[in-house]
C-alpha cells in the first residue's frame, strides 16, 4: 500500500512549463509515442538546463488545475527555465518564482497516483497552505522525476514526487 513518506517546502525559480492541455487524464501515451518530452527537453538544451535551477526538475508532468475541487484542466508537459522557445504544436503558461509543498509518495506504481489525494492533508499537518489564483483556481502536479519515479527500488516500489503551489 502507498504511504507518504516525507513531506516539505521548497523554493522554485520563475519558470515555464511547456505542453499539451486535456481535460482529463488521457494522453499519456501519445506522448511517448510521439517523442513529444524529447522535444520539449531539446527546446531547453538539455534537461540539464532545468536542473542548474531546480534540482528536482527535468520530470515528465502531469499538471492538473482545479477550481472548488474539480478538475478544471490537465496538462501534460515539462517545466523548462523561464524563456525557453515554445516548440510549434505546444503552449505554455509562466510560472512566477513560487513555493511547492512537495510530498513524497512511496509505494507501487498503480498505486502512488491515487494516493495523491491524500497530500493536500499532510501538508496542511505540516502547516503549509495551498495557494489559489485570483480565480480560486489551485494548482498541482505529478512530478515524475527520474531516477524515483522510473527505477522501482527492490521491494519494486517508486517514489512519485506530487507538488501544490503553496504559500
Amino acid at each position: 500500500m502507498a504511504e507518504i513518506i516525507k513531506v516539505f517546502k521548497e523554493e522554485v525559480p520563475a519558470m515555464r512549463f511547456i505542453g499539451k492541455k486535456y481535460h482529463d487524464y488521457s494522453g499519456w501515451g501519445e506522448w511517448f509515442a510521439n517523442g513529444w518530452f524529447d522535444i520539449i527537453e531539446n527546446s531547453m538544451g538539455g534537461t540539464d538546463k532545468i536542473l542548474a535551477i531546480w534540482e528536482n526538475g527535468a520530470a515528465y508532468v502531469g499538471l492538473e488545475c482545479r477550481k472548488s475541487g474539480q478538475l478544471a484542466e490537465y496538462w501534460i508537459g515539462m517545466f523548462t527555465p523561464q524563456n525557453t522557445e515554445v516548440p510549434e504544436g505546444f503552449e505554455c503558461i509562466d510560472f512566477p518564482e513560487s513555493n511547492l509543498g512537495t510530498c513524497w509518495i512511496y509505494g507501487r506504481e498503480e498505486e502512488v497516483h491515487g494516493f495523491a489525494c491524500n497530500c493536500w492533508k499532510e501538508l496542511k499537518k505540516a502547516g503549509i497552505e495551498i495557494n489559489a489564483d485570483e480565480n480560486g483556481v489551485e494548482m498541482s502536479f505529478e512530478n515524475c522525476l527520474c531516477p524515483r519515479f522510473t527505477t522501482p527500488d527492490e521491494k519494486g516500489n517508486v517514489i512519485l514526487d506530487y507538488c501544490y503551489f503553496v504559500k
